[in-house]
């Protein structure tokens, strides 16, 4: 786990984690929430009765939001509640998300997923021999058929692409079980603007350097 944004001593940002999960739980509402007003709500174009003369209260509708069956004032509307959150903020709670599950051990890379035919015993047997007891998010660098049905009939597993990362799907599971060929691309896809132009610096230094030489 060679990432620099992925060990005991990377960077920590729990405001922005929490700005990110409040932002991903928002982004899946779908807004569509709706009652009806006095103006909307059918019936009630007749006073109900005289105004005076009953001993009862005064009412001008049967649909006035006091009566039985009547409008609503205040309630939900449809809207959007999707955030929006800066490409640098977003990679910087993946980024903490994943140190934070580094410092408190809950990771684990394998080498590889090596099953011959889905088989979910062999999938449960691996998590054994992890030791990993609870909710786990499996991260894979591309989809895998074999791995896919190996791991989808355990009720504690979940299986995640490596560019599908999300900071929700982290802190849901306990345990991150992860391919190593995954590390390039986490690395590739949330690493910091400035680490990648320090290393495109470096690059071009190297190539000057050559063409001197």
């Amino acid at each position: 786990m060679q990432a620099p944004f992925f060990d005991a001593l990377g960077e920590r940002n729990i405001p922005v984690m929490h700005q990110a999960y409040l932002r991903q739980l928002a982004n899946a509402r779908q807004g569509t929430a709706s009652t009806k007003t006095r103006a909307t709500v059918r019936g009630g174009g007749a006073k109900p009765y005289r105004q005076k003369g009953t001993g009862r209260a005064r009412h001008g509708s049967i649909r006035e939001p006091s009566m039985k069956g009547g409008a609503n004032v205040f309630g939900p509307r449809p809207r959007d509640f999707s955030q929006k959150m800066p490409k640098q903020m977003r990679r910087l709670a993946l980024r903490s998300a994943l140190s934070q599950k580094a410092i408190e051990e809950k990771v684990r890379v394998i080498e590889a997923f090596v099953f011959d035919e889905p088989k979910t015993k062999q999938a449960q047997e691996l998590m054994d021999a992890i030791g990993f007891d609870s909710t786990t998010l499996v991260v894979l660098p591309a989809p895998s058929y074999t791995v896919s049905r190996s791991f989808e009939n355990l009720v504690t597993a979940k299986i995640v692409l490596a560019r599908n990362l999300n900071i929700k799907d982290i802190f849901s599971h306990t345990y991150l079980l992860i391919s190593k060929d995954s590390i390039e691309l986490l690395e590739e896809n949330f690493s910091p603007r400035g680490h990648e132009m320090h290393e495109n610096n470096n690059e071009e230094n190297e190539d000057e350097q050559e063409v001197q030489a």
